[in-house]
């Protein structure tokens, strides 16, 4: 476990409105193991190892941790002591599926646990408890949807710096470069703009641009060819950056030009039809209607964002379907696509935070077509 970034206070409010929740519910608590709930609610990086820790929180009941006396050690830097949460250690030959047990209490009543504890200890805990415990996920979803002040602060730095990394894109495409060779580029630039670490780095050219979960190969790179550059990486306590520009190696073909103005066209619209009670699917639907009504609704192969945070994944899901109210607060991508198998593809992505009159995006970086000068051979 490592020492978190956020003040106590930031840890303590959320284990507080976590076992309210619980109780909300009707839970007799919640069992949180290694994850990106554990780092969210305690700032804690633990690992998931055969011994098992996990943090308790009952409904009606101090918070306790329980893990194995060769972690202790690791507790030094954590949230955890400032937080006071009650440590239960254990070792080899005791059981701790039985510790947990004890501390959650509420014999009779449904226990929840995060959605990452591993069969590993699953199985073992349901036998404990008597029946198997049901997901946290409802309890928490909520929780980690809404980004407090401080989650806000970290994604708008991370936004900000892998803004400086795609304003030194252009410097590492060229004719003859392969898409490894950017991409290794990009991953120091990464690092070296600020992130602790590098998530993905997505370079597709030409044809490969067509397929939206691309990452890198050997192809080199041609004049002509359109370039997706999807890149992101974990920032200060944890927080993901995740932004997608399109360049082009010269001048775009009149086509690949009125396409991508297209393109420019509905993810404005979909930025735009961000705000507080819409709904998560009218803002896929808005930029799925502007591609459509230029024919290139099949040309838009997946969802029009993700929710972001220490999770470059999680929710809210901005897809068809999906008739979540969004908050102020929440966080999420939003970056259609037009992809043509064989040929190539295109991509715009900005993170954006709903506010409380629309839309604070946190990438600034020109959206139109990056297009890079190749000098005649």
């Amino acid at each position: 476990m490592t020492h978190c970034r956020f003040s106590t206070d930031v840890y303590a409010k959320r284990v507080d409105s976590a076992v309210h929740a619980a109780a909300d519910a009707g839970l007799a608590g919640l069992i949180v193991t290694p994850g990106y709930d554990l780092r969210y609610l305690v700032g804690s990086n633990a690992q998931t190892f055969e011994r098992l820790t996990a943090l308790v929180l009952p409904s009606d009941g101090d918070p306790t941790v329980v893990l194995p006396r060769l972690e202790l050690a690791s507790l030094r830097d954590s949230a955890l002591t400032d937080l006071g949460v009650a440590v239960r250690d254990w070792v080899d030959g005791e059981d701790p599926y039985r510790i947990v047990a004890d501390a959650v209490g509420g014999a009779g009543v449904p226990t929840a646990v995060t959605d990452s504890m591993p069969a590993l200890h699953l199985l073992p805990l349901a036998d404990v408890l008597g029946r198997v415990p049901v997901l946290a996920t409802d309890v928490l979803r909520r929780l980690r949807m809404i980004k407090d002040a401080a989650e806000v602060e970290a994604l708008r730095k991370a936004g900000a710096a892998i803004d400086r990394v795609h304003a030194r894109v252009p410097e590492f495409l060229g004719p003859g470069r392969t898409e490894a060779e950017v991409a290794a580029d990009i991953a120091e630039a990464i690092v070296t703009e600020g992130h602790s670490e590098v998530a993905f780095i997505i370079v597709g050219s030409g044809p490969n641009g067509a397929d939206p979960h691309h990452e890198s190969s050997d192809r080199e790179l041609r004049a002509g060819d359109v370039v997706v550059v999807d890149i992101g990486g974990a920032y200060g306590p944890g927080y993901h950056s995740d932004c997608t520009r399109t360049y082009c190696l010269g001048e775009p073909a009149a086509e690949i030009a009125e396409r991508y103005a297209v393109l420019q066209r509905a993810q404005r619209a979909a930025v735009d039809a961000v705000k507080p009670g819409v709904t998560a699917e009218d803002v896929d639907a808005a930029a799925r209607d502007v591609l459509a009504a230029e024919g290139l609704a099949e040309a838009f192969v997946h969802r029009t964002g993700h929710g972001i945070g220490l999770s470059v994944h999680e929710e809210p899901y901005i897809v068809a379907g999906n008739s979540l109210r969004l908050e102020e607060g929440m966080a999420f991508s939003v970056e259609p696509g037009i992809y043509f198998p064989g040929q190539w593809g295109a991509r715009i992505e900005d993170i954006v935070i709903v506010g409380t009159a629309g839309a604070i995006p946190l990438n600034d970086q020109p959206h139109d077509l990056g297009v890079i000068p190749v000098r005649p051979r």
